[in-house]
């Protein structure tokens, strides 16, 4: 037995495996962990691999992953990496026919589930009726008892043997090896197809992200989306760091777990961090084994704040699913800046819409390319949406952005998004870090509604608060803050109270939800007296 011959680890050039070594912690949510070694990722995805090969599921079919961060969703992506198979990992949370659909679209022909998803799948089996249920994950910690209808991975990884099944296949960098799926905030979510070359880069980006042997990353990011294994999973197996895997993001434990398993860096999204700032201050903020934060998305207005409360560096950068890459190593480049494309590498600029680019300063979107031709995007199914996404031949973003007159990059908004009240720009972060300060307070989105003068394209401000305390928050008291610490066109005309702030696979706010759920004149929702 050669565990260096595992494909996945052949393909990140990994060699003179040490079988013994951790190569991950997963930390349950109920505070339990499991140790994973390169012998279990080994053997592991070995018998997964046999699994999909007994279910008919061989080189380039699809299946499906729905799972929250576990051991098993690694075995499963790295036996699919084995055997040439396509996985498809979905967001857990996907219910009824958005769940459906991307089984359906991704042409999946099984799928592998933890069992508190189950029901889910149960839930839309009519629409489905042609994709088995291949293996369930059992978690003794999710209370879900074993159904005999179905096979269990737990079983399947006592019990299957350990060597490499018949039909490995070499690694092939222009295959596809995942369809991860956008979070589909604007329609269906599109199936964007990675291809293996993609995996040498997320393996080489561990020497961006500086991670040295003593180092120890965690995310707590789903492994559905690309961040935690272009952060995270591929770079620490290619650098052989041991790296802490949560099962979900919780900004109230994050530090304890850093604390406790060492973890010298992690990676998180704008919306994490200022979900992290809003938690309640306490004296040992600061006493933690982290050195640098990888972020994608830093709101400015805490930025320097959050280093300095937790004696941490930020190393901020851009990058999406589709591709496209720019980073801002700590102290390199201005604070609020994403930073620039690797040189060489990618072009990146800002456009006006007639594709003029824009001078120094002034917002446009993004687009990039590769430096050494046309940007290539392939959404599964969807010829049209593809082209459409590389355009000329370059990437669009969907992002408005600016450059300063030293070539540094900046995040505006989002296209079609902004807030834009009596005229003036509004940044929603300003709003949020005020809010997130109030002890009363545990987590905040900000966003827009049409405004009550029928003005095209302005809106008015709701902030959905989560109180610290069940027992609700002093809405008079908050808007006084507001009013004292925020310009008068930023005060938020409503505050809507909510049980939590509903979060994507990437951990982004997703005020549509929040949106659809407000009514003026709901039981948890309070007016400004005075708003603009």
């Amino acid at each position: 037995m050669n565990i260096d011959d595992l494909p996945i680890f052949k393909t990140l050039g990994a060699n003179a495996i040490d079988p013994s070594k951790e190569a991950f912690i997963f930390v349950n949510t109920d505070g339990s962990d499991e140790i994973v070694t390169n012998l279990d990722l080994y053997e592991n995805s070995n018998r997964v691999a046999r699994t999909l090969l007994a279910h008919g599921i061989e080189k380039g079919d699809t299946f499906s992953i729905i799972m929250r961060n576990h051991p098993e969703f690694l075995y499963a992506l790295f036996g699919a990496f084995s055997i040439g198979a396509i996985a498809v990992p979905i967001d857990p949370r996907s219910k009824g026919s958005k769940l459906a659909f991307q089984i359906n679209n991704s042409n999946s022909k099984g799928i592998i589930i933890s069992d508190e998803f189950l029901s889910n799948a149960k839930a839309i089996s009519d629409e489905i009726s042609d994709v088995p249920v291949m293996g369930v994950v059992y978690k003794g910690h999710h209370g879900v008892n074993v159904s005999p209808d179905y096979p269990s991975i737990n079983e399947i990884l006592l019990n299957e043997d350990t060597a490499p099944p018949d039909k490995v296949v070499d690694f092939d960098m222009k295959a596809p090896y995942q369809i991860i799926y956008t979070s589909g905030t604007t329609g269906d979510p599109k199936g964007v197809v990675m291809k293996g070359d993609r995996y040498i880069a997320y393996g080489m980006l561990g020497g961006i992200w500086g991670y040295q042997r003593d180092d120890i990353p965690y995310t707590g990011l789903s492994m559905t989306h690309g961040n935690a294994q272009a952060v995270t999973v591929f770079p620490s197996l290619a650098c052989g760091v041991k790296a802490v895997i949560a099962e979900k993001f919780t900004k109230s434990r994050i530090w304890d777990i850093c604390r406790k398993y060492e973890c010298t860096t992690f990676s998180l999204l704008g919306g994490m961090m200022m979900g992290i700032y809003s938690e309640p201050k306490k004296p040992n903020d600061g006493k933690n084994p982290v050195r640098v934060v990888i972020s994608a998305g830093t709101p400015l207005a805490i930025w320097k704040e959050f280093e300095e409360r937790f004696q941490v560096k930020i190393f901020e950068w851009y990058g999406a699913v589709e591709g496209g890459f720019a980073y801002n190593l700590p102290g390199a480049g201005p604070v609020g800046s994403f930073g620039k494309p690797p040189e060489g590498i990618y072009e990146m600029k800002v456009v006006r819409e007639n594709d003029e680019e824009c001078e120094p300063g002034e917002v446009g979107e993004l687009i990039f390319r590769p430096f050494t031709g046309k940007a290539e995007v392939e959404y599964h199914g969807n010829k049209k949406a593809s082209d459409e996404k590389t355009r000329g031949g370059w990437q669009r973003s969907g992002d408005i952005c600016h450059m300063d007159e030293d070539g540094w990059f900046y995040f505006d908004f989002r296209k079609g998004g902004g807030l834009r009240r009596q005229g003036d720009f509004i940044q929603p972060e300003y709003i949020e870090k005020i809010f997130g300060e109030q002890p009363e307070i545990t987590d905040v989105c900000v966003y827009g509604i049409p405004a009550e003068t029928g003005a095209p394209g302005e809106s008015d401000i709701v902030a959905a608060v989560v109180p610290a305390e069940r027992k609700g928050i002093d809405a008079k008291k908050i808007f006084d803050v507001a009013s004292k610490t925020l310009e008068r066109n930023a005060i938020p005309s409503y505050l809507q109270v909510v049980d939590e702030i509903p979060k994507s696979a990437s951990e982004k706010n997703l005020d549509r939800l929040l949106r659809n759920e407000f009514r003026k004149d709901g039981p948890n929702v309070f007016r400004y007296s005075n708003a603009p």
